[in-house]
């Protein structure tokens, strides 16, 4: 069978969207791509983003590669499937130029993961991919060129949802891939020359090429803003043996830098020590709550210089409400974060908007961090994520309108958002008419 794996070139004009608009490795496409070819499969990936690919251009690689699945995906990257932009105007045009050809449109991303139905309507691909995909697409292969609508085959399949006659099909669960399993990447030497992007990465200039990778997948709190949907709740390392050997592939083709996408980077002694033992620079997002002194030490000897660490709230009670689950006191943790900051160039301390602390008490807390390097935001308004506890307990499970009523909440409810996103974002709905 053949796979044409699609990353639309996206654009975020009127969004919402705050994560970083550069493109990114397709880590969730490489691993899939591995896979498919391990089963014998042949693969296409397009990444529309890094090559500035109109969807006429992609698909004219699609028609000539002749795939029997066509994939798309409806965020950036696996490093945003927890914060994506609400709307599905890029997927869906995307999608609209691909469709008509002889093979099966399939959709993934965060999107159809938590709402499949909605991302089934707005898209009208022949089947959504409900979690992580990567082994789920190998187990579709023998299902091309029949349709859910027509097959009864369709219907051993997992974690997946379509239409047919009878209406919509939900069956299984969200998947969550086993990271254990997920081999070492190696990149095509053009993707890696092309990536100039060094994600959240401030200590100087640079020439030579960044990358993402992960080590491990999801996260064992349960921050109320984080959506979580079921598949990323629990916490998933890949092997180390894997993790070094994808690094090693990277810095050979001359990598200097690599940005580990997981939700939260733990302390890990034996991977730090091989880090350090090897010429690369890397950061990082996490907790810092989690670090003992001695191993945010070794983190900045291992080649560390960035770090995202998530804070939220200067209070104890506005991290109580967040449901962070932090056992120490807010001077504990500037502590930490001035301290990180001997060791790592970069050390950004990210708040959001808890609306449990006084404004100039942030500001105080802000002035007194950055006497000692560390930078901190603003904290940003929290866009109630369908999938996250924040979405669950305003209203419940999200069903086929959760995008829009969590984007109408958000704007109705903020008037100062992000310093990367518009001034003025728009109204989903006008977003997903390609207003």
């Amino acid at each position: 069978m053949k796979y044409a794996l699609i990353n639309p070139n996206w654009t975020f004009s009127g969004s919402v969207y705050f994560g970083c608009r550069e493109p990114h490795l397709p880590l969730e496409y490489g691993y899939a791509g591995a896979l498919l070819e391990r089963e014998g499969h042949e693969v296409l990936v397009v990444d529309g983003q890094m090559g500035d690919l109109s969807n006429s251009e992609i698909r004219k690689q699609v028609d000539v590669f002749r795939p029997d699945f066509t994939v798309v995906t409806t965020a950036p990257s696996y490093l945003f499937w927890r914060c994506p932009q609400p709307e599905l105007r890029v997927p869906r045009e995307t999608v609209s130029r691909l469709r008509g050809g002889d093979w099966l449109m399939v959709a993934v991303g965060p999107h159809g993961s938590v709402t499949p139905r909605a991302a089934l309507n707005k898209l009208k691909p022949d089947v959504v991919v409900m979690g992580e995909f990567e082994e789920v697409l190998p187990r579709l292969a023998g299902l091309a060129h029949t349709t859910p609508s027509s097959s009864a085959a369709w219907k051993e399949a997992a974690s997946v949802c379509y239409a047919c006659e009878e209406g919509f099909f939900i069956q299984g669960e969200a998947h969550a891939s086993d990271m254990a399993a997920l081999p070492a990447l190696c990149w095509p030497a053009d993707t890696i020359a092309r990536h100039r992007h060094q994600h959240h990465r401030f200590d100087g200039k640079f020439t030579r090429p960044g990358a993402e990778m992960e080590a491990s997948r999801g996260c064992p709190y349960g921050c109320s803003f984080c959506a979580r949907s079921g598949f990323r709740d629990r916490y998933r390392k890949r092997t180390l043996s894997a993790v070094l050997e994808e690094l090693d592939n990277l810095m050979g083709q001359g990598c200097e830098y690599v940005y580990f996408i997981d939700e939260i980077f733990m302390p890990d002694r034996e991977l730090l020590g091989a880090l350090g033992t090897r010429d690369v620079k890397f950061g990082i997002q996490t907790r810092i709550d989690v670090w003992e002194p001695e191993m945010l030490d070794l983190l900045g000897r291992a080649g560390c210089v960035s770090i995202e660490a998530g804070v939220e709230s200067i209070s104890a009670q506005g991290r109580a409400l967040l449901n962070k689950s932090c056992r120490l006191s807010t001077d504990e943790l500037a502590g930490l974060l001035i301290h990180a900051r001997e060791n790592v160039p970069f050390v950004q301390a990210t708040l959001l908007d808890s609306r449990a602390d006084a404004p100039a008490a942030i500001e105080e807390w802000r002035r007194y961090l950055h006497r000692f390097g560390v930078w901190t935001n603003k904290p940003v308004p929290m866009f109630p994520y369908p999938g996250s506890w924040d979405y669950f307990g305003r209203w419940g499970a999200p069903d086929d309108y959760a995008w829009e009523r969590a984007h109408g909440h958000y704007l109705k409810n903020n008037q100062v958002f992000s310093d990367i996103q518009d001034d003025q974002p728009l109204p989903l709905q006008l977003l997903e008419l390609g207003v």
